[in-house]
């Protein structure tokens, strides 16, 4: 069995630039931000849920148009691997769905979240301690930092909300990154307006609500959809183009 990613050090995964390095930087990071929303409440809590929001879906839209597609072509068995990590990604897409439309400080809000960090720390054990390690396995060090320099590209500039009806694969969410980027950060900075007490917090929860309409009408168009398996197709959509 390959060395988990947890087992190595900077050097044997690549150095500080290699993928695997900033994927391992990521999921430290991503215990981190678990701990912070665990012990807050109230616009704290909400904060911390946020800042873990814009953790979590870039890096995993970053590892689906960058590094699954190179898993795929190069392990003999990367269609099952990735489609699994895939299933997994789509769930957590619709519970942070579901989470946003829930208080906050409530029970429910409470057992969603457990779920969602749940499915987080086991998406990231099958990442470092298999998905990662078989790439490692056929890669050189020189493409280790190929792709981590371009899979930080793609994660600085990918959504930062859950999308669950946009493709987990090319075409669909290569065409979905720069429109939904751009609603999700407008998103991003009207819902830290509205969680002031300024006189304009109650315009900007208005307004974040408007755009999040929009967002969900761009996630609808069908060219967004296009390359999505059946096992990752997510019931809110009846017309997604599915393989």
């Amino acid at each position: 069995m390959p060395l988990s990613l947890a087992e190595q050090t900077e050097k044997e995964l690549g150095g500080i630039k290699s993928v695997l390095c900033r994927q391992k930087r990521d999921h430290v990071e991503l215990d981190r931000l678990i701990a912070a929303a665990e012990k807050s409440s109230g616009t704290e809590r909400a904060a911390a849920l946020d800042d873990l929001t814009r953790l979590v879906f870039p890096h995993a839209f970053a590892e689906e148009a960058v590094l699954w597609p190179v898993i795929r072509r190069r392990l003999p068995d990367g269609e099952q691997l990735t489609l699994e990590v895939e299933k997994e990604h789509q769930a957590i897409n619709e519970l942070v769905t579901s989470l946003a439309k829930v208080d906050v400080d409530s029970a429910e809000h409470r057992e969603l979240f457990t779920e969602i960090v749940r499915l987080l720390r086991e998406d990231v054990r099958d990442e470092e301690d298999e998905l990662l390690p078989r790439l490692q396995e056929v890669s050189t060090t020189a493409e280790l930092i190929r792709w981590g320099s371009y899979w930080q590209a793609v994660r600085s500039t990918a959504p930062t909300r859950p999308h669950p009806v946009v493709a987990r694969r090319p075409p669909g969410n290569v065409l979905a990154a720069v429109p939904l980027s751009v609603l999700d950060r407008i998103r991003d900075r009207l819902d830290a307006l509205a969680r002031s007490a300024g006189a304009g917090s109650r315009l900007a929860r208005s307004a974040s609500a408007a755009v999040a309409s929009v967002a969900g009408a761009v996630e609808h168009l069908p060219p967004l959809q296009r390359g999505e398996r059946r096992a990752t197709r997510s019931p809110r959509t009846d017309n997604r183009r599915v393989r």
